[in-house]
C-alpha cells in the first residue's frame, strides 16, 4: 500500500479564492464569444447584469466563490457605480474575467 495522497488532476488551484475545472475539454475564452455567452444570464433581459446573474455566470465557469468574485467583477467593471454591468460596461467584465484564466466547456456554452 502506497503512502502517496491520491490527487485529483481535474482541478488547478491558481488564485486562492478561484476553482477552475480544467478538465481535457476546456476551451480558453475569447472576448466575443464571452460577451455573446454573458448576456445568456441577463435573466430579466433588462440589458444589464445584476450581481446575483453575474454570480450565476461566474459559478458557471467554476468559480469557488462565486458570490464573492461577483461582486469584485463588479468593482473592477461597474464604472458608473449603479451595481450592474451594462452593455457600455461590458468589456471591462470580459477583461476582467480573460485576466483570471476562466476556461468553459462547450456544453457550458
Amino acid at each position: 500500500m502506497s503512502n502517496e495522497k491520491s490527487v485529483d488532476k481535474k482541478w488547478h488551484w491558481s488564485w486562492p479564492w478561484t476553482r477552475r475545472n480544467k478538465s481535457v475539454d476546456q476551451i480558453p475564452l475569447n472576448e466575443g464569444e464571452l460577451k455573446k455567452w454573458l448576456r445568456k444570464f441577463d435573466e430579466n433581459q433588462d440589458g444589464r447584469l445584476s450581481k446575483e446573474e453575474l454570480e450565476k455566470a461566474l459559478e458557471k465557469l467554476g468559480s469557488s466563490f462565486p458570490a464573492w468574485r461577483s461582486w469584485r467583477a463588479l468593482y473592477h467593471a461597474d464604472e458608473n457605480g449603479d451595481g450592474y454591468i451594462s452593455e457600455d460596461e461590458l468589456d471591462g467584465l470580459v477583461k476582467y474575467i480573460i485576466k483570471r484564466g476562466y476556461t468553459y466547456a462547450p456544453s457550458n456554452r
